[in-house]
């Protein structure tokens, strides 16, 4: 068999992410049914942590010097990542799993608008075409003024906006940052915010046999992902391997039906498609390296 180039690995291994990434989703909110988010934040995060330090001291991250600058940098994202953690996962509890997976997806495409009104950077019209498809089928999934609105959608899309900060605030870290580093201060952050929230509010339930599982799956599948995330940033180029982060739809669509019985309505299904092609647009139209190679994909 002939050995596959960097570009096919660095899509496998990105598709890989996907499905850990969206699995750990999908067991997160099984766990809820019976435990309290911060606790499954906690346990999670305690498990996560530990492993993220393991592949850190292994890569050797923790011999590199960090200026203040990027330490505060750091702190930044991880308040982002924080922020982002508890809305999204807020609304997965309270929403179809392919719903808030789908308004995920509109990353490219606030990072990209936020690039123009921001940054000053200049864009065509192809991908304003991009930014508006993805416009659409936001608002085709979250349907506002209609009787199926609510609060849980505007979750989401907070999550969306502290993702975005998160990736901007990564755009000003040097490049020897090693991105594990900053992925164990994110990790490190929302479980201590986790653990402190679960002791002041006193909301520990029982875990048994039946959510135990569950959570510690969870805490397995996010670490994998987030070592396959290190890995596809080292492997491939970031133009042909990031449009494969869209299989993460199509692991939510299966899981969402699977094990929740969950099946979008058509213009659900409408909407996540043109965020896609949004989205692919505007990957496709951005063939530059990456600014940072701490630049990871999110949850």
């Amino acid at each position: 068999m002939a050995r596959l180039g960097d570009n096919a690995r660095g899509a496998l291994l990105m598709m890989a992410s996907m499905a850990a990434f969206t699995l750990n989703d999908t067991l997160v909110k099984a766990a809820g049914a019976s435990l309290p988010l911060m606790q499954i934040l906690a346990i999670r995060g305690l498990v996560a942590s530990c492993a993220i330090a393991a592949l850190g001291w292994a890569f050797g991250a923790f011999r590199t010097r960090v200026s203040r600058r990027d330490v505060g940098l750091i702190v930044l994202r991880s308040l982002c990542e924080l922020g982002a953690a508890f809305f999204f996962l807020t609304a997965l509890m309270n929403m179809p799993l392919a719903n808030v997976t789908a308004l995920l997806q509109t990353l490219p495409l606030t990072l990209t608008l936020v690039g123009v009104l921001f940054l000053g950077e200049r864009v065509g019209w192809r991908r304003w075409s991009a930014v508006g498809l993805g416009f659409v089928g936001m608002l085709l999934i979250v349907k506002p003024g209609m009787d199926s609105f609510d609060a849980w959608s505007l979750y989401a899309l907070v999550a969306v906006g502290f993702v975005t900060a998160r990736d901007l605030t990564v755009r000003g870290l040097s490049r020897n940052v090693p991105s594990i580093l900053v992925t164990l201060a994110a990790s490190v952050t929302v479980t201590v915010f986790a653990v402190i929230w679960t002791a002041i509010t006193g909301g520990w339930a029982p875990v048994t046999g039946q959510n135990g599982p569950l959570v510690l799956g969870a805490a397995v599948l996010v670490s994998l992902a987030y070592l396959l995330s290190v890995l596809v940033m080292r492997v491939g180029d970031v133009s042909a391997v990031a449009p494969f982060r869209y299989t993460g739809l199509v692991w939510a669509l299966v899981l969402g039906w699977a094990v929740f019985g969950d099946w979008p309505v058509a213009s659900t299904l409408v909407g996540a498609a043109l965020i896609a092609v949004g989205g692919l647009v505007t990957l496709w139209r951005d063939r530059r390296p990456p600014v940072s190679p701490t630049r990871s994909p999110v949850r």
